[in-house]
């Protein structure tokens, strides 16, 4: 049995249980909105960090369901008390919701550490909130369990299942075509969100709850419950109940993610066919707790786990199902002789023991490993020449005659330049040749936005191509597929050699050996990098100059470097 901590110890105590001058303000204020002593009295007091926001559909329920962590809270004797952070809703934040991955940790680690909180309640789910949370509730070190937002209802168009940005691509190249009409695509764009909550593919939003579960910071079961099932708010509430007894217990995220529980969480990714940006956000995540990591073990793992999840981009089903199907305890329970089962979760428990008589019930949605939808698992990481820190491509939603292959380029400085030559009917271009996007990354950007699902040109897509090898240094939707090669390190914009490329050089991609080869003598790249100008800063002033004096680059997390790291930061002072 855990020992408890006296109330005395409490973080909260300093604030308000002293009988001094500044408690008296601190408690008083507390009495303005109707608490009285009993409510925070030895009480742990339990932060609710929740991003909710009226524009951010995929938390749009997180209102209602903060109420009902709040009762878990009060049920198990502790204070609750709700603090909003900022939304990052991943449709409308501009110019990309990874330049506010930072600021939302910061934000978390710094509500945490100047307000009385014991613990917190993380909710999140939309694609950056789930790593920024749980960095920054690492870096502040109290107990944290994170409340994943769950999946949208499927779409539905005149029979059709829909799924969030894998079947907008889709029918938009459709549209493009010419094979669906205005009114088509009016309804698709009415029926492809029902419900609150993330995408409801194996987006980057569902990839990361279910590396959150995988990595023991959720209740068991938790990442996979669709957003509006009532079985969502029950969770929330006992969220709600156990942080409580996890502040007793000093259950903090240190003690929970090891390095045991990244690779339990990187292989659950690749199981699943997850979504490329987990790869950011993982380093980010594992690096905040201390812990070595880098892509490399990404393609290490990825040759061991086969994909088993059949779940768009890379399957058929869309998260619903997979729900219906077991969910992520029963994938795990499929996986469990490849997963260290004695690491500890927020359930004070451990792995093994949350997976326990789980089991599947769609055998055609959660593959046996001895029969995989892929072979390998989700990512495969590249280098070469091209890309000498790497870069990263998803072979599961490519087409296999992609997977190795030589082609000319067709290179582009920007993503204006890009979007405008696509279009063009004149356009000399093939399937076989290798769009090249430049200019995409973590400070050229700015922010790495999802841009590296480079469209199909239109002349192509009119003669019925839907796929060719597109390579850039941003990062794409998890909704995303493709033969699309992402994350190049080091970017174009710091003068990697992304920059140096030229339309027509040739470009040769082999995915079994790993490699990936601009085909330019060492001597013409020299003279080209000779001629290269650093272009001008993104910005001048603000939190975006910031971002681009400190973050990192894609094979680093994109942290910031003053982030990274276990270094303690000091408690306020309370005067």
């Amino acid at each position: 049995m855990t020992p408890r901590k006296a109330p005395e110890s409490l973080r909260s105590h300093r604030w308000l249980g002293v009988n001094d001058m500044r408690s008296f303000g601190h408690r008083s204020r507390l009495r303005q909105f109707g608490y009285d002593a009993a409510d925070w009295g030895g009480k742990p007091v339990i932060g609710i960090i929740n991003t909710w926001s009226d524009i951010n559909a995929c938390h749009g329920h997180l209102r209602a369901r903060a109420e009902d962590v709040k009762r878990g809270v009060q049920q198990a004797g502790g204070f609750p008390l709700e603090l909003p952070a900022m939304s990052l809703a991943e449709p409308f934040v501009k110019p990309s919701t990874m330049l506010y991955r930072n600021f939302l940790a910061m934000e978390t680690e710094e509500l945490l550490r100047s307000h009385p909180i014991d613990g917190v309640v993380l909710m999140g789910g939309c694609d950056k909130t789930t790593p920024a949370l749980i960095m920054g509730a690492t870096s502040m070190g109290i107990p944290a369990i994170y409340v994943p937002a769950g999946p949208m209802l499927r779409g539905n168009w005149r029979g059709n299942q829909l799924g969030s940005g894998t079947d907008a691509w889709k029918y938009w190249d459709e549209k493009r075509a010419g094979n669906i009409s205005e009114d088509d695509w009016a309804e698709i764009e009415g029926g492809i969100s029902r419900s609150f909550g993330t995408c409801m593919v194996m987006g980057t939003a569902a990839t990361m709850m279910a590396i959150a579960e995988a990595m023991g910071m959720t209740l068991p079961g938790a990442s996979s419950i669709p957003a509006v099932d009532s079985s969502h708010a029950r969770m929330c509430a006992a969220a709600g109940r156990r942080i409580v007894d996890m502040v007793w217990e000093d259950l903090t995220p240190g003690k929970i993610i090891t390095s045991a529980a990244v690779d339990n969480a990187i292989r659950v990714h690749m199981a699943m066919g997850g979504s490329t940006n987990a790869i950011i956000h993982v380093i980010a995540m594992a690096r905040r707790a201390g812990l070595k990591l880098d892509m490399r073990r990404f393609d290490e793992i990825s040759r061991e786990i086969p994909v088993i999840a059949n779940v768009r981009p890379s399957g058929q089903y869309l998260m619903e199902d997979f729900f219906y199907a077991g969910g992520l305890r029963a994938l795990m329970a499929e996986l469990k002789d490849k997963l260290d089962l004695s690491c500890t979760t927020v359930t004070g428990k451990s792995l093994g023991e949350n997976i326990a008589g789980a089991a599947v019930y769609h055998p055609d949605v959660i593959h046996p490993l001895r029969d995989p939808l892929y072979a390998e698992g989700a990512t495969a990481v590249l280098t070469g020449n091209l890309a000498p820190d790497g870069c990263v491509m998803k072979p599961s939603a490519a087409e296999p005659r992609f997977l190795h292959h030589r082609g000319k380029t067709i290179a582009f400085e920007d993503y204006n330049e890009m979007a405008r030559e696509v279009e063009r009917e004149d356009l000399d271009v093939t399937a076989d040749h290798i769009l090249v996007l430049k200019n995409g990354g973590p400070k050229g950007g700015p922010g790495m936005p999802e841009w590296g699902m480079l469209p199909i040109p239109r002349k192509l897509v009119k003669a019925g191509v839907r796929d060719m090898v597109r390579i850039s240094d941003a990062r794409m939707s998890g909704t995303s597929y493709g033969a699309c090669i992402l994350h190049v390190a080091p970017e174009s914009y710091v003068g990697g050699p992304l920059a140096l490329v030229q339309t027509d050089d040739e470009i040769e991609v082999d995915v079994a050996r790993r490699r990936i080869h601009l085909h330019v003598s060492d001597e013409e790249l020299a003279r080209r990098r000779a001629a290269w100008t650093p272009p001008p800063p993104r910005y001048e002033r603000g939190y975006g100059a910031m971002f681009s004096q400190h973050v990192a680059q894609a094979d680093q997390g994109c942290d910031f470097d003053f982030l990274e790291g276990t270094a303690a930061t000091a408690e306020p002072e309370i005067h």
